[in-house]
């Protein structure tokens, strides 16, 4: 191959891959053999076993002054388990089987009372772009295709052109193709309702048999549409996260989020999560280059957590 010829087709490579690798998207790391970090170590073995932060008094103390300056997050709202839908007894398994029969059935919303496939969708769309974009991208998709059997059927091309508005449509549809070809193959129909009676780690192995599903999209599925304790970690959380000192500074964010659900307790992840990624959106010296998306609302709490 001339050196021309080499030049163009590196050239064509970079051009294609522009979508595919967004720099803040969730990915796996990216080595020879691909290797997957266990999404769940074996009980008792912690990751940093020498690095003892954050303490679960300090967890509380910064859920604490964050909910002080914030109140919870109004975005978050609807998914915050209430006591009665925490847990289900042997007594109504029964109603809860029909409850997640039903759930198969093609709701057309994306919230905690959709299905669990509406909510892995939802999470999917909204990578790499603003929520009212990835809201309408959703909104599009499932007016143009009103149940998932119309949208494993549908040529990909029609697919992208629903969801373009959410950005890299190309990346998503495929995901979300491959997604549905899967469960068709391994489970007979499209409903992932059977993930709900699961408990969290198997899903999390389950989940690792869907390509294109990194620990933060299969985080963010157990925390808001699965209702479990789990800890995703965004680039909000995981800037904030590492600039108060409560990873090590040489964790990616795969590793920060194994480090991070070891150490808070289960009972604070949710209000956590939702207001680091709600204050990184608000405050100056916690936001990407110090440009907050929306107004800040008085100084930052953390003060005294950050290193300089």
């Amino acid at each position: 191959m001339t050196r021309r010829g080499r030049t163009k087709k590196m050239t064509k490579n970079n051009q294609r891959g522009c979508e595919t690798r967004h720099p803040q998207e969730d990915h796996l790391p990216d080595n020879a053999k691909r290797r997957r970090l266990d999404p769940h170590p074996s009980s008792g073995r912690l990751l940093y076993p020498d690095f003892e932060r954050p303490t679960a008094q300090e967890c509380r103390d910064v859920r604490d002054r964050l909910m002080a300056l914030h109140g919870f997050p109004q975005e978050f709202e609807e998914y915050r388990r209430n006591a009665d839908a925490a847990t289900h007894s042997s007594e109504d398994s029964g109603a809860v089987q029909v409850k997640s029969e039903a759930g198969c059935s093609d709701s057309g919303g994306n919230g905690v009372g959709s299905s669990v496939l509406d909510g892995l969708v939802s999470i999917l769309l909204s990578q790499n772009t603003t929520d009212a974009n990835s809201r309408r991208a959703f909104l599009s998709l499932k007016s143009a295709f009103p149940t998932w059997d119309d949208v494993h059927a549908a040529e990909s091309k029609f697919l992208e052109n629903a969801i373009r508005c959410g950005g890299l449509a190309h990346t998503k549809a495929h995901r979300i193709k491959n997604i549905l070809k899967t469960l068709l193959e391994k489970k007979g129909k499209i409903c992932m309702e059977y993930l709900r009676d699961m408990p969290t780690e198997k899903i999390k192995t389950e989940l690792h048999q869907f390509k294109g599903l990194g620990p933060k999209t299969v985080a963010c599925l157990l925390m808001f549409h699965l209702q479990k304790d789990d800890f995703p970690v965004d680039t909000h959380v995981f800037r904030i996260t590492k600039s108060i000192g409560w990873i090590p500074p040489s964790a990616n964010r795969e590793k920060a989020y194994l480090h991070l659900n070891q150490r808070i307790p289960d009972n604070l992840k949710f209000d956590l999560n939702c207001l680091f990624v709600t204050h990184g959106k608000h405050c100056q010296r916690c936001a990407s280059g110090r440009q907050p998306q929306r107004a800040p609302l008085g100084p930052c709490p953390l003060s005294g957590y950050h290193a300089g």
